[in-house]
């Protein structure tokens, strides 16, 4: 089970991770994803043939775990039966236009759905209607997101008006620590928080892992004693408050004070 287990209830192993696009906007130093294999072209699938590839593809992801000593039958078949769909795996999937109709189509048939978004397309966002809508916040403002998010337009207007899009939906806003680059400034971050209504806020620390390390070094990913530490400061600049923590995971879960 990974912390959206311990932090909402979502059970894991019955969570399908996919994507309707490789594209991205960003370039985002801390992406363990590759960019510099760029993709140039792309069919796009309907969203109806998206929803008929899951199982099978859902049954290839799990080969090899059936026969392992650590996986009960139970679970197994569990998770052969998926029962939620994170839209995160790679790319910005605002990128692929028919993204509000395939959400409309997997809450329809049973999916609970969570999408997670750079913010940049605040028009296509309004229109999903997600289970919950995770937007990323990596820099207090314009200069850090450019040094860090290196985005292909000018679009930090866009990520605060998808902030402010939060408030009327079940939300959460996700930002990655990244020691050394966008740590310094928790009183800029909690008030853009403070400002978005969002109900839930992951301040997650940055971690070593893929492509990310052709960009960064190993002490560019902060302790959680660190992470803790800055979301405490977070939360007191924004009015949230601290609800759990995975140190496992170098996250901390905040919480929207009530009114």
């Amino acid at each position: 089970m990974c912390y959206k287990h311990q932090f909402y209830g979502i059970m894991s192993h019955r969570c399908v991770q996919m994507t309707p696009t490789l594209r991205c906007n960003q370039r985002c130093l801390f992406c363990w994803r590759s960019f510099e294999h760029e993709v140039h072209e792309e069919e796009e699938c309907s969203p109806e043939e998206i929803l008929a590839g899951i199982p099978g593809l859902q049954k290839r992801a799990l080969s090899g775990y059936k026969v392992s000593p650590y996986v009960t039958d139970e679970r197994f078949s569990e998770a052969m039966d998926p029962k939620h769909i994170a839209i995160s795996l790679s790319g910005e999937p605002t990128l692929y236009e028919p993204l509000p109709a395939l959400i409309d189509l997997f809450n329809s048939h049973g999916y609970t759905t969570f999408l997670v978004s750079n913010g940049t397309r605040p028009d296509v966002l309004d229109k999903c209607r997600a289970f919950q809508l995770y937007v990323s916040l990596d820099a207090p403002d314009k200069e850090t997101y450019i040094r860090l998010c290196r985005p292909s337009g000018d679009t930090w207007e866009s990520v605060q008006e998808s902030l402010g899009l939060l408030g009327s939906k079940r939300s959460a806003i996700r930002i990655t620590l990244v020691a050394g680059m966008n740590d310094s400034n928790p009183m800029g971050f909690g008030r853009l928080v403070g400002d978005s209504g969002a109900k839930y806020v992951e301040v997650k620390g940055y971690m070593y892992l893929g492509y990310s390390r052709k960009r960064l070094d190993r002490r560019s990913m902060p302790e959680h004693s660190h992470v803790r530490s800055f979301a405490e400061r977070v939360a007191a600049a924004s009015g949230y408050r601290i609800r759990d923590e995975s140190p496992l995971s170098r996250v901390v879960l905040l919480e929207r004070g009530e009114a």
